[in-house]
């Protein structure tokens, strides 16, 4: 499905240019579950941005199901992140004055090719993920578990082929962090492909792959026994 070949990514600014990541080679395939470590400053915030085409390599490719991704254009990468891809943020990233159904509604306009009922697809989501009597209310008035899950409920509303969380369960109690990893869990199961950034080990523990990122440079990419 995803395949990083020789990807680096510089920034220069007049006097420094500073390596985020260098030579990156890595393969995901579909339906797997990836966490990727790392110390802060390492570069994994920066292969996640690549990886959701939010951020441009400086050399290298990256190939989604053969395509390079980093030869397209604007256009069609915006495209390309309506249609293939679902976004888990840390801070949930839910907007403020949207009730909870407006908010996961917002995963599908995005999407101008969607064909079928927007109403059904935001219920199955939010169904699947047990946030569907709060579709009323807006996010302040939401727990910061129920709005993670709601965060998820907007990802994967348009059925995406890839889902990146970065940090999902960093702002969360233990208790929620375990809800979320359980949902995560049974995305991965139904057959979504799952990249995950994270600061704790035994979530990374539960990926069916682990992936150590130091000093931009990938170190390691383990399969792991679950």
């Amino acid at each position: 499905m995803i395949k990083l070949q020789n990807i680096t990514r510089l920034y220069r600014s007049d006097e420094i240019e500073t390596t985020a990541l260098h030579d990156i080679n890595l393969s995901i395939g579909r339906g797997e579950f990836v966490a990727i470590m790392g110390p802060s400053g390492c570069g994994k915030s920066t292969l996640l941005n690549i990886l959701g085409t939010i951020d441009r390599p400086t050399s290298g490719a990256y190939l989604f199901d053969g395509a390079d991704l980093a030869k397209m254009s604007e256009v069609k990468l915006a495209q390309h992140r309506a249609r293939h891809l679902g976004f888990i943020f840390q801070s949930f990233n839910l907007v403020d004055d949207l009730t909870i159904f407006e908010n996961i509604e917002l995963g599908l306009l995005y999407r101008g090719d969607f064909k079928g009922s927007r109403r059904k697809a935001v219920e199955a989501a939010m169904d699947r993920v047990g946030i569907a009597h709060r579709a009323r209310h807006y996010p302040h008035q939401l727990s910061g578990g129920q709005q993670q899950r709601a965060a998820i409920a907007r990802a994967i509303v348009g059925n995406p082929d890839l889902i990146l969380a970065d940090e999902p369960t960093g702002n969360l109690d233990t208790e929620n962090g375990a809800q979320v990893m359980d949902i995560l869990h049974g995305l991965n199961k139904a057959g979504a492909t799952i990249i995950m950034v994270t600061h704790s080990p035994s979530h990374a523990d539960q990926a069916t792959r682990r992936v150590d990122i130091l000093d931009g440079q990938l170190v390691s990419s383990v399969a792991q026994v679950l």
